[in-house]
């Protein structure tokens, strides 16, 4: 438990450290984000924002994670698979920011390109676990077992493309991403080192950590956005530490912030295509809320409580599952 405290610190100091003289970087060279015409008109003012603000945490979390798990003594493959894994994501989200900056409008890669690339790089972690462990194709959530078998590496790529969207979906506010993020993946951190996975474990603390210290500089009114670059690697570590670390189905529950963004876009787009009838004002449903006359901070505060209480249920059951209450 003290090498997450210390991977958490790691990761937030290193975080704060490193924002300053890139957000300068940034500003410098006048890198900075395109909003959506169909975006309320409040974000207008957030034009020209730093963006790409995901390099400086992802440096943080690698070197961090590395710090920790050497002094943990724990720095082995499935460790340098899950930063390598984080590393991918994050290559394919700063080319999406690339596109959108150099292009001057929010339209980067395709959607089919950047799925296939998601699906590819899932793929990596997958495989290491059907290669090395035993009972790898089984699906656990307590004492009841589901077992896939080689249907399991679909299972894992739907686990871990499903949590890099629904996350990337989810950073659409000042603080948003990173304020729910730190719940969740304290709560990943908990329950992969209750489970007997430090790597997955120690990883996560740091990535909680970091986003703690990514809040300073993205709190509203932001000073930078993770973008891409940071949204969808953040999102795809934390399925690539569910599946690893084998709790992909407490997933739904971490993540259940991310899980109601995701929704409320399929059932928009499903209601507007087959009735021509919105459910909600603005899909993902963090824009509803705003149209509802909710000021961003209330939006970002209400989710990240949200996101806490839905965090502490994910421990909790684990334990009683664990404990044979449940």
């Amino acid at each position: 438990m003290i090498m997450l405290t210390v991977a958490f610190l790691l990761g937030m100091i290193l975080c704060l450290l490193f924002g300053v003289p890139y957000i300068d970087f940034l500003k410098k060279h006048m890198i900075g984000q395109y909003v959506k015409d169909c975006a309320p008109e409040t974000h207008a003012k957030k034009q020209g924002t730093p963006t790409t603000g995901g390099v400086f945490i992802i440096v943080a979390v690698i070197l961090g994670s590395i710090i920790a798990l050497a002094m943990a003594q724990r720095l082995d493959t499935e460790a340098f698979i899950i930063l390598l894994t984080l590393l991918f994501y994050t290559f394919e989200g700063f080319q999406d920011d690339y596109l959108k900056i150099k292009g001057k409008k929010n339209d980067g890669m395709s959607a089919k390109g950047k799925l296939l690339r998601q699906i590819a790089i899932a793929m990596l972690p997958i495989l290491y676990l059907m290669m090395t462990k035993a009972g790898a194709g089984d699906v656990a959530i307590g004492h009841y077992i589901l077992h896939l078998g080689w249907l399991y590496p679909i299972f894992g790529v739907i686990v871990i493309t499903g949590a890099s969207n629904a996350y990337n979906l989810t950073d659409g506010l000042d603080g948003l991403a990173a304020s729910t993020g730190i719940f969740a993946f304290i709560a990943c951190a908990l329950i992969a080192f209750f489970s007997g996975y430090p790597e997955a474990a120690v990883i996560s603390a740091c990535v909680a950590g970091a986003l703690a210290g990514f809040l300073k500089y993205n709190k509203p009114k932001a000073e930078v956005f993770m973008g891409d670059t940071g949204s969808l690697a953040i999102g795809g570590l934390l399925g690539t530490v569910a599946v690893l670390g084998k709790f992909e189905i407490l997933l739904v529950l971490i993540a259940g912030v991310f899980v109601m963004e995701t929704l409320s876009v399929i059932i928009q787009v499903t209601s507007f295509k087959t009735t021509g009838k919105r459910v909600f004002k603005m899909a993902p449903i963090h824009h509803h809320f705003e149209l509802c006359d909710w000021s961003e901070k209330k939006v970002v505060a209400v989710f990240a409580l949200v996101s806490a209480i839905l965090s502490v249920a994910a421990v909790v059951v684990y334990v009683l599952l664990n404990r044979g209450i449940l």
